[in-house]
């Protein structure tokens, strides 16, 4: 190393750990740069540990940088190191050359019996997978094991969710088209009355209000479970207001269970609170239930409702057409998400499914991860009808 040329010593330092193999790139030089002036030189501890939290980001290049620090940093003259800087470069330029698998089942492949000369760097067959998360956003719920399940769940309270902002009767300053005539007397009162300067409103947003209810019968109860914690990960994420219900033969509101902050204690209390858990379908009467003792409560303010079942309902269909199209005309937005959507031969040829499309603005899969991706996408997105 010379002596009075510190940047110059370092830029060679940072080629010599690009030389071994090490990820140090001009931005990391850059920083550590700057970082000398922020601490003692004359400190080779200082000096150590400001580059290698700088410039080192794996645990197992440590000791490759540790050595090559050593044998930089030696003070001029120092006889205790003998390996020469030659010798660590050519002992590590021997890395592994990775070949793409044979195309053919006659192309010639390594021979890992032969003898391979020891100057020559080792040959490693590589072969693209796809990666585990992506297999895990594709595949169906209802065929996950326990670990695949445990996984979306933690992936699901990842996702963001956002409405949108849905346009009030009030206004607020700003530079809309309508004069504030109380506003402009006053600010031109420093003028002597004298109107100079004009006041403007402009509308006022406010967060849309979101509705979901969930089919919670015995042709759900696979994928139910996994269900609530998708709505309680919905609840967490958004600032507005969300209101859940779930339903088999009656409904029941859950809204303030998965308020709690603790996902486990709110899963306890949803499944004490809900008496008909894997029952029968009665859409029709869960329907007429929130429409008369909660619609008007929580439907107003442009609220999007998620109806979230697959269609299997033992009711009266009659009432489930009537009661579907009240709720379609009392909101800004119904979604209907069905986990059988996602099934490439399903059919909605069942009687509830068939009664209540023509009242659905959006018929959508809910069956892996990678539909609640595109749920998310659409919700962020919304147009009006």
């Amino acid at each position: 190393m010379e002596s009075g040329h510190l940047l110059h010593n370092l830029l060679l330092f940072g080629r010599l750990l690009r030389g071994l193999g090490l990820d140090v790139n001009p931005g990391r030089m850059m920083d550590l740069a700057h970082a000398l002036g922020y601490i003692e030189i004359g400190r080779r501890s200082d000096f150590y540990h400001a580059a290698r939290t700088l410039l080192i980001h794996k645990r197992e290049d440590i000791p490759i940088f540790d050595e090559a620090f050593e044998l930089f940093w030696r003070k001029p003259g120092d006889e205790g190191v003998t390996l020469p800087l030659g010798q660590l470069l050519q002992r590590r330029s021997k890395r592994p050359i990775l070949t793409p698998p044979p195309l053919k089942e006659n192309s010639p492949a390594p021979d890992s019996g032969a003898d391979v000369p020891s100057d020559q760097p080792p040959i490693i067959e590589v072969t693209q997978t796809v990666s585990d998360r992506e297999v895990l956003r594709q595949k169906n719920f209802a065929e996950m094991t326990p670990e695949e399940l445990a996984a979306v769940k933690r992936l699901m309270a990842t996702l963001v969710w956002h409405l949108g902002e849905r346009r009030t009767r009030r206004r607020r300053p700003g530079q809309g088209r309508l004069f504030d005539l109380r506003r402009t007397v006053r600010r031109n009162l420093k003028y002597g009355g004298e109107v100079l300067e004009w006041a403007k409103r402009e509308p006022k947003f406010k967060p849309r209000p979101l509705v979901i209810l969930a089919d919670v019968s015995g042709s759900m109860e696979r994928v139910s479970r996994l269900f609530l914690h998708f709505l309680y990960a919905v609840t967490a994420s958004l600032s507005q207001p969300v209101e859940t219900f779930v339903f088999s033969t009656r409904l029941t509101r859950i809204t303030r269970q998965l308020r709690s902050k603790d996902i486990n204690q709110a899963l306890r209390d949803v499944a004490r609170a809900v008496s008909d858990w894997s029952g029968g379908t009665k859409m029709g009467e869960a329907l007429k239930t929130f429409s008369f003792d909660w619609g008007r409560r929580v439907l107003g303010h442009g609220a999007v409702v998620l109806l979230i079942s697959d269609g299997w309902d033992c009711g009266d269909v009659a009432l489930l057409k009537n009661e579907i199209e009240r709720l379609h005309l009392n909101c800004h937005r119904l979604i209907w998400l069905n986990p059988l959507l996602g099934l490439p031969d399903y059919e909605p040829l069942t009687r509830g499914t068939q009664a209540a499309l023509p009242h659905v603005d959006d018929f959508l899969p809910m069956h892996n991860l990678a539909s609640l991706e595109e749920l998310a996408e659409h919700l962020a997105n919304l147009k009006p009808r």
